[in-house]
Formats: structure tokens, C-alpha cells, sequence
């Protein structure tokens, strides 16, 4: 038996049927007129039935359409944690045969994000998943996006106060405390520790206070400096070369980033200077990222799915766009019998030495 490549579920043909007539002569001969005409019926009774389940069939199997099409709006486009992102974004569009548009800036420029994403509500898609940049513009984007009738999911950097319909992505501020009781295990109970972040992100901020409600516990554990690289790496580890040569009660003892770029850049410095005592945590599993670790330059990293959420919010706006709900800009938050839920934990985990090389085998495995 055939499968259907689209629903995974025996072949149209399979069920398909050419005809409900039935010739007269497939009756015996001593039956009554009137009872070969009941008999008839019968037949092109169920011969109804067995087309409308061929047709039923047919139409699962084609439900999609090339003329689906489905956007990823997002920053920083050029970065691996991106690709990675568009990488399970278009695999899920491939296995539904749908189309997959990627669109947004290859560096951090919100202002750019919002042009791209008013362009994608202005080509009415069947569905929008975004990465926000900064809320503070882009949100009133995501509510014309809902307005407009095109569904809207967050993932990576949620907008909680728009009309978007759900996020899917990191609990970043469960994945801050796990990277803090790492650093302060390490540090001993005391030390000075330094974060590199992009500001106006609401996930970097949920990471930085996960980090802090963590040392907030540890009253010799200060926070030295919270520095906004601004999307430029290179300004990560010029900051950290400044850094290392302060020495005394001012000593950095651990540097922390909370986004993907400034890891490298960071253990570089600190492995120029020879500051083996120095720690350094870095945020994802990019292919440096995990050669620091390996060589012994990285402490630890925070690990994401990039992929598994840009997978899994292209089949959710799937389900939205062939089943729709009732009202778009329903607050599903305040409603006990929604469809959606509020958030889809895709995971985390903390990579460091000890399992390093099953990150570095499941990178090597999908590129």
C-alpha cells in the first residue's frame, strides 16, 4: 500500500473509486423487481460513501500548497545560531510542501527588522515567525500583523505584551540560573563577574536576571559591569583586553556572555593574555564555541535549539493557517479552553567538558 507523502497516511488511490453504478446483472435472476431495486439502492449507497472517503482522502493529501507561504523575520541573519534557526525552518517547509521566505538584517538593526517585517504583513502570508529584536519597535507590527489577519508566533526574543499569539523558544530565565550556579560553583563563594549583552532584548534580559537572582544569594559574588556590545563582537574583546589588565580588588574573575557572537572573541582575549584563572561562559553551540571548550578556553556554554524552534513554528503557523481560530486578537491568557499555549519550551542544556563531544558529533551529523 502507497503512503501518502504529505500526511503520512495510505495512498489516495488506495481509496479512491471509479464509479457507484452497478450493472443489473450482478443480481441473481429470481430476485423480485422490487427487491433488486432495494438492492440497488444499497449499493449506490455505499458506493457514495466509499467516493466521499476517496475524496476525503484526497483533499488530506492535498491540503498544502507552494502557495503557502510562510515568513521567519528576524536579526543577526548571518550569524550560525540564524542559519540554524532558517535551516529547521525550511526542513519543516519542505516536508509539508510549503514555501519558506527568510527575511531580516545581517546585523542588529531593529529598524530594519520592522521594515522587513512590514513587508512580509503587506504580502499577506499565511503565517509570520519572529525573533524580536526590540519591542519598543517592532510591537505595534506584530498587532497590525494580527489586525491584518496573518498570525504572528514569537521565537528566541518574545513580545508578551503584544497580540502575538504564543513564543516559542528558551526559558531564558531558567537557563540564567543554570549558567549562574555553574559560575558560582566555580568562583568559590566570591569574585568579580562582567556580562556582555545587546540591550532592549527581553530575552538577554531574562538571562541577566537569572544570573543575578543566582548571585543576589552570594554576597561575595559581585556583578562588575553589564557591557552592550552593540552587536559587534569586536568591541567583546577589546573590552575584555581593557578588563584583564585591572588587577587587585578590581580582578575579573569570570566573563559571561549572554548572546552567541562574543564568546570567541572573549576566551581570544583572555587566552592572549594568559588568564588561565580567568573563567569565561559563553551562550550556544557555535563551532568555536565548542572548540573553546574542547581546548580548554571556554569553561562552559549555554545551549539552545535554534533549529528545533524554527521547525516547530513553522508546523504550529501550519496548524493555525489550516485551522484558525475564532478571533486572532483573543487574549488566550486569560481563556482556560484555548487552543494555544502560552509558551513551547524547546530546551536547554549546559555543554562543558564533560559532554562537549556529543554536541560536536551532533553538529558534525547535521551539517
Amino acid at each position: 500500500m502507497d503512503i501518502c507523502p504529505r500526511r503520512g497516511v495510505p495512498s489516495c488511490r488506495f481509496y479512491q473509486v471509479r464509479g457507484a453504478g452497478v450493472e443489473s446483472r450482478a443480481f441473481p435472476r429470481d430476485l423480485s423487481r422490487s427487491d433488486r431495486e432495494a438492492r440497488m439502492k444499497t449499493m449506490k449507497s455505499v458506493g457514495l460513501a466509499l467516493l466521499l472517503i476517496g475524496v476525503a482522502f484526497t483533499t488530506g493529501c492535498e491540503r498544502h500548497s507552494k502557495k503557502e507561504v510562510f515568513y521567519l523575520v528576524g536579526v543577526n541573519m548571518s550569524l550560525p545560531y540564524w542559519q540554524t534557526v532558517a535551516k529547521g525552518f525550511n526542513q519543516a517547509a519542505a516536508q509539508y510542501m510549503v514555501t519558506a521566505k527568510v527575511a531580516g538584517p545581517e546585523n542588529y538593526d531593529p529598524q530594519a527588522e520592522l521594515a522587513e517585517m512590514q513587508k512580509a504583513v503587506a504580502a499577506k502570508p499565511a503565517g509570520i515567525l519572529i525573533s524580536v529584536a526590540d519591542v519598543s519597535v517592532l510591537g505595534s507590527a506584530i498587532d497590525s500583523a494580527i489586525a491584518a489577519g496573518v498570525p504572528v508566533i514569537t521565537i528566541d526574543s518574545d513580545a508578551p505584551g503584544t497580540k502575538r499569539l504564543f513564543f516559542i523558544g528558551t526559558n531564558n530565565l531558567e537557563a540564567g540560573r543554570m549558567g549562574g550556579h555553574r559560575v558560582v560553583e566555580q568562583l568559590g563563594g566570591s569574585g568579580n563577574v562582567v556580562f556582555f549583552t545587546l540591550s532592549g532584548q527581553p530575552n538577554m534580559e531574562d538571562r541577566l536576571k537569572g544570573f543575578k537572582d543566582v548571585m543576589d544569594t552570594r554576597p561575595n559574588i559581585h556583578i562588575a559591569d553589564v557591557i552592550d556590545i552593540k552587536s559587534d563582537a569586536r568591541a567583546a574583546f577589546d573590552k575584555t583586553q581593557e578588563l584583564l589588565a585591572q588587577t587587585g580588588a578590581k580582578k575579573v574573575s569570570a566573563f559571561v556572555c549572554l548572546e552567541s557572537a562574543s564568546g570567541k572573541m572573549v576566551s581570544d582575549a583572555v587566552k592572549r593574555a594568559n588568564g588561565s584563572d580567568r573563567m569565561v561562559v559563553a551562550w550556544d553551540v557555535n563551532q568555536d564555541t565548542l572548540d573553546g571548550i574542547k581546548g580548554g578556553s571556554i569553561m562552559a556554554t549555554v545551549a539552545q535549539k535554534p533549529f528545533t524552534m524554527g521547525y516547530v513554528g513553522l508546523k504550529q503557523l501550519d496548524g493555525i493557517f489550516h485551522n484558525p481560530p475564532s478571533s486572532l486578537s483573543k487574549d488566550n491568557s486569560q481563556d482556560a479552553f484555548s487552543p494555544f499555549p502560552v509558551f513551547i519550551d524547546t530546551g536547554t542544556a549546559l555543554v562543558d567538558k564533560r559532554n562537549v563531544d556529543a554536541f560536536i558529533e551532533s553538529a558534525q551529523a547535521h551539517q
